[in-house]
């Protein structure tokens, strides 16, 4: 993983959690416009640059979608597995240039700061309690 990512979690696992659910989930999907932007702006200049924020993009819209907290729509992933996935598709994100064979590009930045935000809004994030275990009644 990047050095920025390392960086970003280890500077957010030492505060405090001050994120919430509907924090992250709003977060979430401000990172998806962000890539569906950056897939946009980068189509003209480099194509695989492109793709790769199509796919980052909608790897976190899924994963959002199928997330049971606020701004989910099916119950199918839990809200701490959402975080474990968030972390790993931040790995994804950074490691998109090298993977798409755009590592000397500009759009590398995008990435890179994307993937970092990602780490950070996750390691931010409380509440991170299992789904409530139902009374029989």
């Amino acid at each position: 993983m990047p050095m920025i990512n390392n960086m970003a979690g280890m500077v957010a696992r030492r505060m405090p959690k001050a994120i919430s659910p509907k924090g992250h989930a709003i977060a979430d999907y401000v990172t998806i416009a962000g890539f569906f932007l950056g897939a946009a702006m980068f189509w003209r200049r480099n194509k695989h640059a492109a793709v790769s924020a199509l796919i980052c993009g909608g790897a976190e819209l899924a994963l959002s979608l199928l997330t049971d907290y606020p701004g989910g729509v099916v119950d199918a992933i839990s809200f701490p597995t959402h975080l474990k996935l968030d972390l790993g598709l931040a790995a994804m994100t950074a490691s998109m240039p090298e993977f798409m064979k755009f590592d000397d590009d500009s759009q590398k930045w995008f990435f890179l700061l994307q993937s970092g935000q990602m780490t950070a809004v996750t390691e931010l994030t409380g509440d991170r309690r299992l789904r409530p275990v139902r009374q029989a009644a």
